[in-house]
């Protein structure tokens, strides 16, 4: 019964959330473009697919995503699993398979991201296969995979957030003078497109059950800050594979040039 109560709560807390967005865009229709809005069954019934999935997704992320991520992290730094006695002190490099796990958990949710899969189909049609779509969310996942795996470093030692965050622009500020222009803007909504519906609410609930089991870490100072990490690295990524790709290219011309000599 409190499940069913639990479900209805959250079903008219997202359409109260939804609203504003379903006023905005009917208003609009009616008082700027003065027309009767198209396939007006058709989106009604969008809305009401939209509230029902919000609604499903949220009630996973309280009931399944978060309780999984702080029971991984419990389980990852227990003592007998890290093959130390409970009053030793722990170094972090006592925490590898912490840091591996994070590495994997972020490149699997990043490959299985719709808004990267959508965004890497259009960089290859708009490119006429110049830019290949697998090939780009790899890049971007080991983007993440690094990233989120050095975000979990960070939380075992505490050291602070900024440090790592304005490191990792300054690689990218230098990277985009040396990348080519046409991969720039790509890159930089790279770096978007891995804070969405899969990545985010897993990575958030590692960091956030990390930061509860570590002794000495808050939830609130140490728990968030993964996702910045997995915004930022995949920028780095995508731009360092552009220039990868760009000498490859380079050689095979200068290759070609000495066998037509």
């Amino acid at each position: 019964m409190g499940f069913l109560i639990d479900i209805g709560k959250t079903i008219l807390d997202t359409a109260f959330d939804v609203l504003p967005i379903v006023v905005i865009l009917f208003v609009f229709q009616a008082l700027v473009l003065r027309k009767r809005p198209p396939h007006l069954k058709r989106i009604l019934i969008g809305f009401v697919y939209v509230l029902v999935g919000l609604s499903l997704f949220l009630i996973g992320l309280k009931e399944a995503l978060f309780p999984i991520g702080k029971l991984m992290a419990q389980q990852l730094i227990d003592p007998e699993f890290l093959g130390i006695g409970a009053s030793d002190e722990v170094h972090w490099r006592d925490y590898l398979w912490v840091y591996a796990f994070a590495a994997a958990i972020g490149f699997s949710t990043t490959i299985a991201e719709p808004s990267l899969i959508a965004v890497s189909i259009k960089a290859q049609e708009v490119s006429g296969g110049t830019v290949k779509a697998f090939e780009l969310r790899i890049a971007v996942a080991i983007g993440v995979a690094i990233g989120v795996a050095l975000g979990s470093y960070r939380i075992v030692t505490g050291t602070p957030l900024p440090y790592y965050i304005m490191a990792g622009y300054i690689i990218v500020i230098i990277q985009t003078f040396m990348a080519s222009k046409t991969i720039l803007p790509l890159a930089y909504d790279s770096g978007g497109v891995t804070t969405s519906t899969v990545t985010v609410p897993v990575i958030a609930a590692l960091g956030l059950g990390l930061a509860s089991t570590i002794p000495g870490r808050s939830p609130l100072i140490d728990g968030f800050g993964l996702i910045a990490f997995a915004s930022v690295f995949p920028i780095i990524s995508v731009l360092g594979y552009d220039m990868v790709s760009t000498w490859l290219r380079r050689l095979d011309k200068n290759d070609s040039k000495e066998d037509v000599k």
